[in-house]
């Protein structure tokens, strides 16, 4: 690989999952491995990002996050936010799995979840991608 056009790292998850990732600079796109590579169903969450999960071990195997460098932009209000929109195409049982998977460690340390209150009875789910995720290293 071209150090000048990919950045690679290894990394340790704050529950000890290892994760790999990979930056490339020419493409803005960050990728996160989480663990052993495995079969996967992938899952657009935005235009700009992908989580691919086990299905039958409800866990996530890697996300892929699209123009990096603009979404992670600070505004004069915090971090740009993304409605998870792409979750309507999906079953109910999978978008409750995405949403399992997004709140919980390996992914909710690069991915914050948060929602808008449209209705007294409507919760339209926003992420923002963390620019710099804390992690151990390994």
């Amino acid at each position: 690989m071209n150090n000048e056009l990919f950045f690679e790292t290894q990394k340790q998850a704050g529950d000890g999952t290892p994760v790999q990732l990979i930056y490339d600079r020419e493409a803005d796109i960050l990728e996160f491995f989480f663990g052993r590579n495995e079969p996967a169903t992938g899952v657009e969450l935005t235009e700009n990002i992908v989580l691919r999960i086990n299905l039958q071990t409800r866990r996530a195997i890697s996300l892929s996050i699209l123009h990096f460098s603009i979404l992670t932009e600070h505004t004069e209000y915090g971090p740009r936010s993304y409605p998870l929109d792409k979750l309507d195409d999906v079953s109910e049982e999978l978008r409750e799995l995405i949403l399992q998977v997004l709140t919980t460690m390996p992914v909710n340390q690069f991915l914050k979840l948060s929602h808008f209150q449209a209705s007294p009875t409507e919760q339209i789910p926003f992420t923002y991608v963390e620019s710099q995720p804390e992690l151990n290293a390994a």
